[in-house]
């Protein structure tokens, strides 16, 4: 039997048809896992950049907080030891009697066998106000006291500072 040339042909012609459709799927088809990529890889890159940049952010936000309070910090240590400062000061005073505490007494519930001045010393700021001086033990342990109180509300005043930094958007 005579090969039929022109099938052999046709069949040829089919094969490098069949062949040449599937090199171009499969150009084309790598075309778009090429685009795919880059576009993901894009996609991953703006993700990073808005991560970074919230991060940064964010980081920005933390180290601001953390010098309002190292400044909060020092601003209520300063009131603490001004505080100290002028306890010890006005300690020392009654200490050496160079300054007296002393209340104003009502007038009219002065025991009647005590005579107290009614009138203002010289010095004195009050007009015809009847005062009784303290003892010094009593004095110091007053002085000691409202320095307690003091610091009491220093603290108060710096744990409030630290609150209202860590949460701004609560006392607005």
């Amino acid at each position: 039997m005579p090969i039929p040339w022109r099938m052999i042909g046709l069949l040829l012609l089919a094969v490098g048809a069949f062949v040449a459709a599937w090199q171009f799927q499969d150009w084309r088809y790598g075309r778009q896992l090429a685009e795919q990529s880059r576009l993901n890889t894009e996609t991953l890159n703006q993700r990073s950049l808005a991560a970074a940049s919230a991060q940064q952010a964010e980081q920005d936000k933390r180290l601001a907080l953390e010098q309002r309070l190292v400044t909060s910090e020092q601003t209520h240590y300063r009131a603490l030891s001004d505080a100290q400062r002028d306890q010890d000061r006005l300690r020392d005073r009654l200490a050496t009697a160079d300054v007296r505490l002393s209340v104003l007494l009502d007038a009219g519930d002065v025991a009647h066998g005590c005579k107290l001045p009614a009138t203002a010393s010289p010095g004195g700021v009050d007009h015809a106000a009847v005062r009784a001086r303290l003892d010094p033990a009593h004095a110091q342990r007053i002085i000691a006291i409202t320095d307690t109180g003091d610091r009491g509300l220093i603290a108060l005043q710096a744990c409030q500072a630290y609150v209202r930094a860590l949460a701004p958007e609560h006392f607005e």
